[in-house]
């Protein structure tokens, strides 16, 4: 965690301030024979599934890796999970097609969580009962500090793709591919301030919310050493997240220039359109949770034309890699792919190079590949679609540079 903390506040203000934001992953083309292993695949997870004890216990007979994931597809964040889903598939598949990680191919299978911590930890189970050995995942914070508890307990690697909050990673069998709260409230104070987008700032915030409250938090501290003031700074709850005049109205009457809001994209949605209503047209600047808002039903998108966020990922990046990963994703699932997804293909790359340099077998149970799992980790570094040269700390945390985006006629463009 130091060390992490220690680089990228050395970062941030070199790479924002240059914008000098760039994005590479490891891609390739997957084809029939990659399909038909993951069909096959499907096939033995059915069998040992209903195999009873060994697949209980961690280990699935020692003819692959079974790697689970867990995230809403369902629900308020089903953009998230949907993405994290394919993201990973893809992954999966490519590296299948590859000859998989040490020559053995790998089962992937998702569970929905519908974004509720308690059906998060039924997922998991009900994935460990399928045999799973690691975890991708939970996608979100709640979810996957509930489900790092029972990891925890059965000492289950577990890489969550965008679960930010610090208690995501509070074990040492857990890691994560994104940036933590914290750091993303602090990035995007240097940012506003550094760059001088404004004078006069508002905050609406989610009080109920772990990612949310983290993400403020760490915005006002880091806010008063930069060149801007809070004039207001209103707070919702779970209870209270479908009507913001209140919240619009105290921003606007402080003269505020730009709202911050560390929020989700289905709540900004609502924001934005209030917003207009009131006549009110302040810049407004999120973090990765405002990623999704441009796939919001019925939502105006020419509302959310200028909106920045801090995110570690432009579809529209124009290096090979970054384009290799989209087209590949558009063919397969008919979508642009998002933040979340660069995440998740991510991280199911982070556990091959990490399988490959621990010498990762599929006949060990769950908890000797997650000791060999944490200790192979701080030795990889990984050239992903959310940095080059990622590595990672014992602590869970991954080092590499930041990134921001801006909304310009209805597409992410990197900044």
């Amino acid at each position: 965690m130091k060390k992490y903390r220690k680089i990228i506040s050395a970062v941030m203000a070199s790479a924002m301030v240059a914008t000098l934001f760039a994005g590479c992953g490891n891609s390739g083309d997957s084809g029939s024979s990659s399909a038909d292993n993951t069909a096959a695949a499907d096939n033995a997870a059915d069998n040992t599934a209903a195999g009873g004890e060994t697949a209980a216990a961690g280990n699935n007979g020692g003819t692959t890796i079974k790697i689970g994931g867990v995230g809403p597809t369902t629900g308020s964040a089903a953009v998230y999970g949907i993405a994290v889903q394919n993201a990973a598939q893809l992954a999966v598949d490519e590296i299948n097609a590859a000859g998989g990680i040490n020559g053995v191919q790998i089962e992937f299978k998702f569970e929905d969580d519908e974004c509720d911590a308690e059906k998060s930890v039924n997922a998991y189970n009900t994935l460990k009962d399928w045999g799973m050995q690691m975890l991708v995942g939970a996608v979100t914070s709640g979810c996957s500090v509930a489900v790092s508890e029972k990891t925890a307990e059965d000492n289950m690697f577990q890489l969550t793709p965008s679960g930010s909050s610090v208690d995501c990673v509070k074990y040492d069998n857990s890691f994560r591919v994104c940036f933590s709260d914290p750091n993303q409230g602090m990035a995007s104070a240097k940012y506003i301030g550094e760059n001088a987008i404004a004078s006069s700032v508002a905050v609406i915030y989610d009080s109920s919310d772990i990612y949310s409250s983290g993400i403020y938090e760490k915005f006002v501290a880091e806010a008063a050493n930069q060149p801007f003031e809070i004039v207001s700074a209103e707070a919702f709850t779970a209870d209270s997240k479908t009507d913001f005049s209140v919240q619009l109205q105290k921003a606007k009457d402080a003269g505020a220039e730009l709202v911050f809001l560390p929020i989700y994209y289905t709540e900004a949605s609502l924001i934005l359109s209030q917003s207009s209503t009131l006549g009110y047209a302040p810049i407004f600047f999120g973090c990765d949770g405002l990623d999704g808002i441009l796939n919001v039903e019925n939502f105006d998108t020419s509302l959310a034309e200028g909106v920045m966020l801090l995110t570690p990922f432009a579809a529209d990046a124009q290096d090979e890699l970054t384009q290799n990963f989209v087209s590949a994703y558009k063919e397969k699932f008919g979508d642009t792919p998002n933040q979340f997804a660069a995440d998740a293909y991510d991280a199911v790359y982070a556990i091959k190079a990490a399988g490959e340099k621990a010498g990762i077998t599929p006949d060990m149970d769950m908890s000797s590949m997650c000791e060999a799992m944490k200790a192979a980790m701080p030795q990889i570094s990984l050239d992903g679609l959310t940095g080059v040269g990622m590595t990672w700390d014992a602590s869970g945390e991954p080092n590499k540079d930041p990134k921001a985006v801006k909304i310009t006629d209805g597409a992410y463009t990197a900044m």
